[in-house]
């Protein structure tokens, strides 16, 4: 081979690398204008004030080229924020975060036609708990004590929660079910709302999320009196779980990015890239510990795997209690 046509060879080879890596490039997702960040909850509660944690987290660390805008979509326990999600204009800028209700409200609601195996699995971010709260006045100190006092008052005795046949009215269907109690439960847009109206005593108790709680809790407003967990959270070393006082009951709540139905494999993979590092970041890590969240990071086939698990556990659950059929 000539001099010239070794030239021409190389040429060639070197102008097919380079189309190569730049098709690579031009391949790779990257959000070219703000990301619709949905929140199916209300203002104030444990899910909006992880969504906003996170776009702070985002922010400050520069890792995405385009912000992430939180929207409050919490009509119909969840529906309005699944609703939108479904006809999401543009699913690669569009992304959500959820509670329990992306499991029960389809479930609740069939005409929503809304199948969350369609979604993408961006990432688990955690597992929320639970506990139960009365306010110091009450003079409410153990689990004993709430169970005599609920009995007596019947219906009387009011629980708050967020949203209708929510996480918080299936752990207060529990406790009416099994403990042989009448309490009447009032459902609101969310959790930080829901804390208030404890501490206000216009509610009598609730089974906020640590998050939700925590500065009532710190101010000496609110008294815990059982975690819904398998073990004592280190925040409340002193709060038993129900299991240490006989229930067969422990309950937990996702808090989850999901993508929206129709979003592309290149963005899927590039908010699982981007939650993975709000999840290893400093910020993340200590605001689990201070909330009591656990759970490692999922996400993939892992995540949608455990919304198949946690889908049929809660249709049990709505079932027995006769939320559905």
């Amino acid at each position: 081979m000539t001099i010239a046509k070794k030239m021409i060879v190389s040429f060639v080879g070197a102008t097919a690398l380079a189309a190569t890596a730049f098709s690579g490039i031009a391949n790779a997702f990257e959000p070219n204008k703000p990301v619709d960040f949905v929140i199916m909850a209300g203002k104030g509660g444990g899910a909006d004030k992880m969504a906003r944690l996170m776009q702070s987290i985002i922010e400050k660390e520069n890792l995405a080229p385009r912000p992430l805008v939180p929207v409050n979509k919490s009509g119909g326990s969840g529906a309005e924020a699944l609703v939108a999600m479904k006809n999401a204009n543009d699913p690669n800028h569009t992304i959500m975060v959820t509670l329990n209700s992306f499991f029960t409200t389809p479930l609740r609601q069939p005409g929503l036609d809304v199948d969350i195996m369609e979604f993408a699995p961006v990432g688990r971010m955690a597992e929320d708990t639970f506990l139960l709260w009365v306010h110091k006045d009450e003079g409410i100190t153990s689990f004993e004590q709430f169970l005599k006092v609920a009995a007596e008052r019947g219906n009387g005795w009011v629980m708050g929660g967020t949203g209708k046949n929510s996480e918080d009215n299936i752990i207060t269907d529990f406790l009416n079910n099994n403990y042989n109690l009448t309490m009447k439960y009032i459902p609101y847009k969310g959790g930080g709302e829901v804390a208030k109206q404890v501490a206000g005593k216009q509610l009598n108790s609730s089974v906020n999320n640590p998050s939700e709680a925590l500065g009532f809790f710190e101010s000496g407003d609110l008294v815990p009196l059982v975690a819904f967990t398998d073990e004592r959270l280190p925040m409340f070393p002193d709060v038993p779980t129900l299991r240490e006082l006989g229930g067969d009951f422990s309950y937990f709540m996702q808090r989850a990015v999901v993508g929206a139905p129709g979003m592309s494999a290149e963005a899927q993979a590039y908010y699982q890239g981007l939650f993975q590092k709000v999840y290893d970041s400093a910020d993340w890590q200590e605001y689990k510990s201070s909330k009591s969240l656990m759970g490692d990071f999922m996400n993939g086939e892992d995540l949608k795997a455990y919304w198949t698990t946690q889908r049929d556990r809660h249709q049990t659950i709505l079932k027995a209690s006769g939320a559905i059929k």
